[in-house]
């Protein structure tokens, strides 16, 4: 993405600290779920519906991978 700590770092260091990455992932899972449900919730066996529904999981799962590293590195005080 284009925060500084993004084009500085490696993948490792930069899960749960980039907050624009978080604001994207966010933004794109509150679309993309909503999206799939009223387009292709009637036919989740389309291969639209599909494609849709594993960009959707892609986003909320990395989303919530930031969200648990950034919980962990606050517990243990490194942040």
């Amino acid at each position: 993405m284009a925060c500084d700590d993004c084009k500085t770092s490696i993948f490792r260091q930069k899960i749960g600290r980039c907050k624009r990455c978080m604001w994207q992932l966010t933004l794109l899972s509150l679309i993309g779920w909503p999206l799939w449900w009223f387009l292709y919730g009637a036919t989740p066996r389309e291969v639209n519906a599909i494609a849709l529904l594993f960009f959707c999981a892609a986003f909320s799962g990395l989303l919530l991978l930031h969200l648990v590293v950034l919980a962990v590195r606050r517990i243990r005080g490194r942040e």
